[in-house]
């Protein structure tokens, strides 16, 4: 039951990061929380196979981190991939 905690933790940082982030017109407002639910839940699962417990410190601070890390830079990489995909589009469409 404690993975929840980091699937909770991780959709609420991506949902602080949508609206903390410049573009977020740009991209849907659940992109943001699944991804951070999705790696917290990730990484949490994939420590306990790797026989982590829930008393290791590592298993609570990289199921904190690794979204913490991947989301913002993720985000980031949508935004700008969907602005110049816009622009080019106008160029195409000849839309000014």
């Amino acid at each position: 039951m404690d993975i929840l905690l980091a699937f909770i933790f991780g959709g609420a940082y991506g949902a602080v990061m949508h609206y903390l982030m410049p573009g977020r017109t740009a991209r849907g407002s659940a992109v943001a929380p699944v991804l951070g639910a999705v790696l917290g839940g990730l990484v949490w699962m994939t420590l306990t196979w790797a026989g982590q417990t829930t008393l290791d410190p590592w298993l609570w601070i990289l199921s904190i981190a690794v979204p913490a890390i991947v989301v913002p830079a993720v985000l980031a990489v949508l935004t700008r991939t969907r602005a110049n995909h816009d622009a080019r589009e106008r160029l195409r469409l000849k839309i000014s």
